[in-house]
């Protein structure tokens, strides 16, 4: 077996554990709304995760582990997509903020602190700012 198939091999199973984490973090409280049905279907297109496994994962997705970077800069690099994919699924309101929140809590952030780490991300994702600007503003955020 090739080693270029044993790391696509390993990208697809990270990419479906994510995406089943952020599942069970949009389903902790019983129910996955329209908004958040439209957010999974964009990140599951834009992880690669097919329709079947996408299904399979609706059905059982606390089989799947959850695995949140243990680096903070990886974190706050999903975060960055993640509120971009928010952004842009023109999720309004209430809504924005709380699977936001969510998903913070999902990415190993303290509980405590996701009200805030959710506003400054999309605070700064309106803004425009490249992955370098919101790591730093992110990291800065309590100076």
């Amino acid at each position: 077996m090739p080693i270029s198939d044993l790391y696509e091999s390993s990208f697809i199973s990270r990419n479906e554990d994510h995406f089943a984490a952020i599942v069970r973090v949009a389903m902790s409280d019983g129910v996955i709304n329209d908004s958040e049905r439209e957010f999974l279907d964009r990140l599951a297109s834009h992880l690669n995760v097919s329709e079947a496994t996408y299904q399979s994962i609706l059905k059982d997705y606390k089989s799947h582990p959850i695995n949140p970077p243990v680096s903070y800069d990886k974190r706050l690099e999903r975060l960055y997509d993640l509120a971009r994919m928010v952004w842009a699924d023109h999720i309004e309101g209430d809504d924005q903020v709380q699977l936001l929140q969510k998903l913070c809590v999902g990415l190993g952030f303290n509980p405590d602190n996701v009200k805030y780490i959710a506003d400054k991300a999309l605070s700064l994702v309106y803004y425009e700012v490249d992955l370098e600007d919101f790591t730093e503003k992110m990291k800065s955020m309590n100076q």
